[in-house]
């Protein structure tokens, strides 16, 4: 197994509050077992508070006792072959157990199958709607898992959405959840950053658009503004080269220009990230130093480094305070 996934999926020293959720989760699908309505545990958090390590530990417990029928679903393609790699390398998991969405629900739609528990990381990429481009449907996915088992486990962040087929809020998920038992555990210590909670509240007053303060300089955490993308992507190489890991991402609206669909600004030009099936994944790929990232190639993964552009039409949003 992969040592930069096994270091950053199954973690060893849980903290306090990963272990207090983890009890509180236990003891919640314990009860639901044993009930006759099919129930749902939701694990709320923000970007790098921990939700997959949480998820990892529960499936660890639940996948490899034969006395539970489990399945855990994800339908995000980088993210799928990382808890495949992570399956292959745990005893008495089945890999085959782990599944997009929607290959598990027609699967086990068309075999009559029923689980015991499913687990589901980054369910606000489940589909809301149908999609039968993706061979999908239905007209909600999270209610046709709940519908073969008897509880989810699922894993939300409100704040990330991909596609309108894929949009998610609180609103819809309670309406979709309907009169099913549920319960909520929110997550919100930052462990991915380190950084000070002024900056992690900076981070998230920008993403917020909200106007923007001087960074508090008062940790370890290393952050500079660059003028020119360019620049900055010399800064990345060279952190590239040190530690690894390091990569560039872009918000989107860059228009596609002479047939090229590539980030351009000043001196800095290099194509969006490429899907690739291969199991490698694309920040461990050596290529990929020349492309931009996304959250299609990057969501849930961790980076040493990181150059963010904001393209103008968000910049433009993003007013400093004077």
């Amino acid at each position: 197994m992969n040592e930069i996934l096994k270091e950053q999926f199954l973690v060893d020293d849980l903290s306090a509050d990963q272990q207090h959720v983890i009890a509180d989760i236990n003891d919640y699908i314990k009860h639901s077992l044993n009930q006759k309505q099919h129930s749902i545990a939701i694990i709320d958090g923000a970007a790098g508070t921990g939700k997959s390590v949480v998820l990892m530990e529960l499936v660890r417990k639940y996948m490899t006792d034969h006395h539970y029928k489990t399945s855990l679903v994800v339908n995000h393609p980088e993210l799928y072959k990382a808890y495949r790699d992570l399956g292959s390398a745990i005893p008495n998991l089945k890999v085959g157990d782990i599944r997009r969405p929607t290959s598990l629900i027609n699967y086990a739609q068309k075999n009559h199958k029923k689980y015991d528990i499913i687990f589901v990381d980054e369910a606000h990429l489940l589909y809301s709607k149908s999609e039968p481009y993706a061979h999908y449907r239905g007209q909600n996915q999270l209610t046709d898992l709940m519908d073969l088992a008897k509880v989810v486990v699922a894993v939300y962040d409100f704040d990330q959405v991909f596609q309108s087929k894929m949009y998610w809020d609180k609103d819809l998920l309670m309406k979709t959840i309907g009169k099913h038992p549920y319960k909520l555990f929110n997550m919100n210590f930052q462990y991915r950053m380190v950084a000070s909670d002024e900056q992690v509240q900076w981070m998230d007053d920008l993403t917020a658009e909200k106007p923007i303060k001087a960074f508090p300089n008062n940790s370890d955490f290393e952050f500079q503004v660059f003028d020119q993308a360019g620049v900055m992507f010399d800064a990345i190489k060279q952190r590239n080269q040190e530690v690894g890991m390091s990569r560039m991402v872009a918000t989107s609206g860059f228009p596609r220009i002479d047939g090229r669909h590539n980030v351009e600004m000043d001196t800095f030009n290099l194509p969006w990230d490429e899907w690739d099936p291969q199991r490698t994944h694309w920040a461990k790929r050596e290529g990929s130093i020349t492309q931009v990232g996304t959250i299609y190639t990057l969501q849930g993964f961790d980076l040493n480094y990181v150059g963010m552009i904001i393209g103008h039409h968000l910049a433009m949003i993003l007013k400093p305070i004077p």
